[in-house]
């Protein structure tokens, strides 16, 4: 009978540790999914061409406009951010999270890029077909 009620105490024990890891990982999923996205869901050796072709400014012309729309929809708790011990206002708070976001994705890109992601990523880098043999498929 002291085996079943210790088991139990070690069922019990794991549960609470599980809840605690859940409640801890629980506000960085969606920072851990944007990561895993721009890591292993995009191909930087397709994408970094097309950048450098003048696709840059449609990424800062989308981020100005998120950081836009963001900065409208949702306000902060006293109308101010506070990071890293200033209080800012709302547009400057919003242009700080969402040029974070972009960078991370651009450190991910790089990551991939140096070839650290290679056995867990893998993209086929053939060029899409020419239009003519696309239409004999």
């Amino acid at each position: 009978m002291e085996l079943l009620h210790s088991l139990w105490a070690v069922v019990v024990a794991v549960a609470n540790l599980l809840v605690a890891l859940v409640i801890f990982v629980a506000p960085w999923v969606p920072l851990l999914a944007w990561i895993a996205f721009w890591l292993c869901a995009v191909n930087w050796r397709r994408l970094y061409p097309v950048l450098m072709k003048g696709g840059m400014i449609g990424v800062v012309l989308i981020g100005l406009i998120a950081m836009l729309v963001w900065s409208m929809v949702s306000f902060p708790d006293g109308g101010v951010h506070r990071l890293y011990g200033l209080e800012v206002s709302n547009m400057v708070g919003k242009m700080v999270y969402v040029t974070s976001l972009t960078v991370i994705a651009f450190l991910c890109g790089s990551v991939q890029l140096s070839g650290c992601c290679d056995s867990i990523c893998c993209f086929n880098d053939k060029q899409d077909p020419a239009p003519e043999e696309a239409a004999q498929h």
